[in-house]
């Protein structure tokens, strides 16, 4: 190999080890002013009637924690609708407990397993219309646990008419094991900060089933939940459809907190590969740059490339500083505390990396019992 080559490997491997260490800068920057963000609202007392719609599916790991939540919210009137596809749902258990521990909240369970496409959380929710009483909805996944002014804080901004879908930011809830922390760490030090970099650009794509707070009138301005139904990504394509309409799409000051349950490795790996193809799908321009988001991966491949030489030697040890300093904005904790995972944040960069790699040759994903292909609109077949 000449050496000219060589040098152009190293620079190509130095160019891309310094986009990525500017990354993960404007990362640390977005988190940290994500957290010092205040927020005043226009209408303090804006607080309607709501109903909140949770679709479920199995009694999974922490669900009854997660349920409880939304029913002790400091908020004056509010109904809660569940939803199964089938009466034998072991979820179902979990809401008739929740339902003699608050005899007194508005609570309704919906069981019908009418199917309206490939989305079975979609079709739980379109079957569960019929139970909902007031006109703000909130729909929030079934893993999601929040604190007692959730709901105070999602519907204010709704108060403005020219918004038409509120959203949330959400970090992981690690079970304890090791494969739960390394999926948290996925949502925690890759996910959400790239979320916050989009924000800070200008971006108005994100939308969560973590939180998604809207109008009933624009929910069906847009035709409902039937035009969900074979969607994957079923949250963006709400966000979508409701900018459609000229309305915005904002985040609320609150952040929530979504259980991390994968119980081993592959399948951390198997649910963030669906994320990896959904993403590719509705954004395959943007995917093919993720690459420099990867942490501290980009700048170890450009060691490589550069034979070791010291600028990429410096970008290395510039990469993991700055992936230490967003760990420790993001955790909110005490340094000390936060830097007890820390050890976790270089193999998790790595594991990032490999797997938005095979993001690019995986067609089908696995959800829910069904092994699904998401075509290049992000519909599911």
């Amino acid at each position: 190999m000449s050496v000219q080559l060589l040098q152009t490997i190293g620079w190509i491997g130095f160019a891309l080890s310094a986009a990525s260490v500017a990354y993960s800068l404007l990362a640390t920057v977005a988190v940290i002013l994500w957290r010092q963000r205040r927020v005043r609202p226009d209408q303090p007392d804006y607080r309607p009637p709501v109903t909140v719609l949770k679709p479920l599916c199995g009694d999974e790991p922490c669900l009854y924690d997660a349920l409880r939540s939304f029913c002790v919210q400091r908020y004056p009137q509010y109904q809660i609708v569940f939803g199964v596809r089938e009466g034998a749902d072991r979820a179902r258990r979990v809401v008739e407990r929740l339902q003699r521990e608050f005899k007194t909240l508005d609570m309704t369970l919906v069981v019908n397993d009418r199917v309206i496409g490939r989305n079975f959380k979609v079709s739980n929710l379109a079957n569960m219309v019929s139970a909902v009483r007031y006109d703000h909805l909130v729909i929030a996944d079934s893993d999601v646990i929040v604190g007692p002014d959730y709901l105070a804080n999602v519907v204010q901004p709704l108060a403005s008419r020219s918004v038409g879908l509120v959203t949330c930011i959400y970090r992981g809830r690690a079970m304890g094991h090791l494969a739960s922390r390394i999926g948290a760490l996925f949502i925690d030090g890759w996910f959400m900060p790239a979320v916050l970099v989009s924000r800070l650009l200008g971006s108005q794509s994100f939308v969560s089933g973590a939180t998604m707070a809207l109008r009933r009138d624009t929910l069906e301005a847009i035709g409902g939940f039937e035009k969900l139904a074979n969607h994957l990504a079923d949250d963006y394509i709400l966000g979508r459809l409701v900018r459609q309409r000229g309305l915005r799409t904002v985040i609320a000051p609150v952040t929530v907190e979504t259980v991390v349950t994968e119980s081993d490795l592959s399948s951390v790996v198997g649910h963030e590969l669906r994320w990896m193809r959904t993403i590719r799908s509705l954004q395959p321009a943007g995917y093919v740059f993720s690459g420099i988001t990867c942490g501290m991966a980009v700048p170890i491949f450009g060691v490589v490339m550069g034979a070791g030489t010291l600028p990429v030697l410096g970008l290395l040890t510039g990469s993991l500083l700055l992936r230490l300093v967003l760990h420790c904005a993001w955790a909110e904790l005490p340094p000390i505390r936060a830097m007890r995972a820390a050890w976790l944040v270089p193999a998790r960069d790595l594991l990032v990396f490999g797997v938005w790699s095979a993001g690019f040759f995986c067609r089908n994903v696995s959800w829910r019992q069904q092994t699904l292909s998401v075509a290049a609109d992000g519909s599911l077949h």
